[in-house]
């Protein structure tokens, strides 16, 4: 998987090699590379608003690993064959989502300083848009305290639905990261969220091609998004549980 293979969203450093995903056709997630699995808590401020991530139980690395995405396995985070016997009219595991670039289809908000790209299709509904003035209007107001306020919402956007941009250089303001992955999970909504990928993972569709390689992503596990593998943010209005411990770690790093 060289890079002139893929398609490599401008700001993304693609991961390493051996580190990929892999959409089993009506079936799990293989995650390639060894990657530790993260639960990683969406911690409110007084008001309700999400302002951070705190970490939760991880399960350990594997060189290849089986990740449920159907909702339904009883030894989640991984796969136990559930998917098997779960009728397609109740769960439809078809991939719908396009291998269009995403800047071809966001939408611009122009600020005096940076600009914000959105693309509506990847909202994984985290909420970390809505501190401030919310994002779209942050983008707009002068100063350092909004440029960083912006910066800070579009960075935590789970799913890459927001993008940050140097309006002198023309260029995304993305963090070059290493390879994670993440179960979202929701304090507020009472919810399990998406599995987090960030720092560049290539995602290979079921019928072998790949999807844009992108330095944040998010992809469904409940079974129900519009737009699989990706997270459409359905799990908050299914109330999708996985069963895992439900608080994060007392010890956990907030970032």
């Amino acid at each position: 998987m060289s890079q002139g293979q893929l398609q490599i969203q401008v700001g993304t450093r693609q991961a390493p090699a051996g580190f990929y995903v892999e959409i089993m056709r009506n079936g799990p997630i293989m995650l390639h590379g060894g990657t530790t699995i993260v639960q990683q808590f969406i911690m409110p401020d007084e008001s309700g608003t999400s302002t951070a991530y705190q970490a939760g139980d991880s399960y350990p690395a594997k060189a290849v690993v089986a990740v449920c995405r159907c909702g339904m396995s009883k030894n989640k985070p991984f796969c136990d064959g559930s998917h098997k016997q779960i009728d397609v009219n109740e769960i439809d595991l078809t991939e719908t989502a396009s291998f269009q670039p995403e800047l071809t289809t966001a939408e611009l908000v122009q600020g005096p300083e940076r600009s914000l790209s959105d693309d509506e299709k990847f909202c994984a509904f985290a909420r970390f848009c809505d501190a401030g003035q919310r994002v779209w209007n942050e983008v707009q107001v002068a100063g350092k305290a909004a440029e960083d306020l912006t910066l800070h919402m579009a960075h935590h956007c789970p799913g890459g639905r927001l993008i940050v941009w140097d309006n002198k250089t023309q260029q995304p303001i993305e963090s070059t990261e290493d390879p994670s992955v993440s179960l979202i999970e929701d304090v507020v909504q009472e919810c399990s969220g998406p599995i987090m990928l960030r720092g560049g993972f290539p995602v290979k569709s079921s019928n072998g091609h790949f999807y844009e390689v992108r330095n944040r992503q998010a992809l469904c596990r409940c079974g129900q998004s519009g737009n699989k593998p990706f997270c459409d943010g359905t799990h908050a209005s299914m109330k999708f549980q996985d069963g895992l411990p439900n608080k994060p770690n007392k010890q956990g790093v907030v970032w």
